[in-house]
């Protein structure tokens, strides 16, 4: 009886290691990402000038805010 209770005891004590461990994970690489963006304005606009375009000032924001409106979802 004693053995069934202690396997139990570490099951449940492993799921919620893992559980806990995901989540903290998680917020931590949600709390980098927001605080070191993967591509900023500078990257669009050297990206556009290596396709041979000179982006407008425009077209940066117009990007950037695509890029953000997707990184929010």
């Amino acid at each position: 009886m004693n053995l069934w209770l202690a396997i139990v005891l570490i099951i449940v004590a492993l799921a919620g290691g893992v559980a806990l461990g995901f989540y903290f994970a998680r917020q931590y690489m949600m709390k980098y990402l927001k605080e070191n963006p993967p591509i900023n304005e500078q990257m669009i606009r050297v990206m556009m000038a290596q396709m041979g375009r000179k982006p407008s000032e425009k077209q940066v924001r117009q990007m950037m805010a695509q890029m953000n409106k997707l990184q929010d979802k």
